[in-house]
């Protein structure tokens, strides 16, 4: 188990994919309805990158771009945002960078993804071997990674690597069923994660699936942190989050906004958050702070260029109470 202080040199590498988003314009806009598109950077672990960026840390990934002009478009958009990419390997042949199509409302909200050939899942033992893990505070990776070979046994040897060298290991479960071979396979490596890791943040579907059964998911949290988890956050939308350690429970409540769409939230509730203990702030007060983040993140257009400064975070708190738990 990890000291949370240990996170105080405020680097970070994250294993995991960078895309190209789509969002119909303006806002509102249903995309078979749309005429015009704005792209930006997006893929959950790049989107992360962003956010710990963005808050003043040192982000590294570790994914494959295509070799193609829209794998160039996401280098140079880690780039503008202050992202190391010397990890990032170019794959060439007919695999592709992820694309997803995201609406910018929440009624009858879609977004559809495409992930045939994707290159990020052809990262292997020789991309994730080549990290001086020691120059880094933590390992992050998402549930994405493990969907598919050879990124999966990638990921797992650079747990090893990065628990060998002193580095945390942050898992955000973020199972996303299109995927996965199967639910079993999908289970299965998610178990083995996260006994591998010291913090776990996932929603109460998530684990409920981890465990084997929906009604049992806050019990696999308490079940993990009690055993091989310094930190586990256990996420129940708008009833807020049970943040567990071995020795507490901490319940805290979301911060309510006009939300203009449902994703990226995840995404940025842990670059918040992280960022945040990384900076010194109590463990409270961090889930706080990335549960605003996440809220600013909803109410705006995009993923990574909707994470918010470390100013805009301070206006937002100072403009919002503490969130009431429901």
């Amino acid at each position: 188990m990890i000291d949370l202080t240990d996170l105080a040199r405020n680097t970070f590498v994250v294993i995991g994919r960078a895309g190209m988003d789509f969002y119909p314009e303006p806002p509102g806009t249903k995309t078979e309805d749309a005429t015009q598109f704005y792209a930006a950077l997006g893929g959950s672990s790049a989107n992360i990158c962003v956010a710990l960026a963005k808050h003043g840390g040192n982000a590294a990934l570790v994914t494959r771009v295509a070799d193609d002009a829209v794998g160039r478009f996401c280098r140079n958009q880690l780039a503008r945002y202050g992202v190391d990419a010397q990890y990032v390997v170019s794959q060439g042949g007919e695999y592709r960078n992820s694309l997803a199509v995201s609406e910018s409302r929440v009624e009858d909200h879609q977004t559809v993804i495409y992930r045939n050939g994707a290159a990020d899942f052809q990262m292997n033992r020789d991309d994730v071997t080549a990290v001086d893990y020691s120059a880094y505070s933590a390992l992050i990776t998402t549930g994405t990674v493990l969907a598919a070979q050879p990124s999966r046994d990638a990921a797992f040897h650079a747990f090893t690597l990065a628990r060998a060298a002193g580095a945390a290991l942050i898992f955000d479960v973020d199972y996303r069923p299109y995927s996965w071979p199967s639910a079993e396979d999908a289970a299965e490596t998610y178990s083995r994660a996260g006994a591998m890791c010291d913090i776990i943040i996932g929603n109460d579907v998530e684990f409920g699936f981890m465990a084997g059964d929906y009604d049992r998911g806050l019990d696999k949290a308490r079940e993990l942190a009690n055993t091989t988890a310094s930190l586990v956050i256990y996420k129940m939308g708008e009833k807020g989050a049970i943040t567990i350690t071995p020795t507490d429970e901490i319940r805290t409540g979301i911060y309510p906004v006009d939300a203009l769409k449902p994703t990226g939230a995840g995404d940025s509730f842990m670059g918040g958050f992280i960022a945040s203990l990384a900076n010194g702030y109590a463990l409270e007060e961090s889930v706080l702070r990335g549960s605003a983040c996440a809220s600013i993140v909803v109410s705006r257009v995009g993923c990574a260029p909707a994470m918010p400064t470390p100013t805009e975070l301070e206006e937002f708190l100072a403009t919002h109470p503490a969130p009431q738990i429901i």
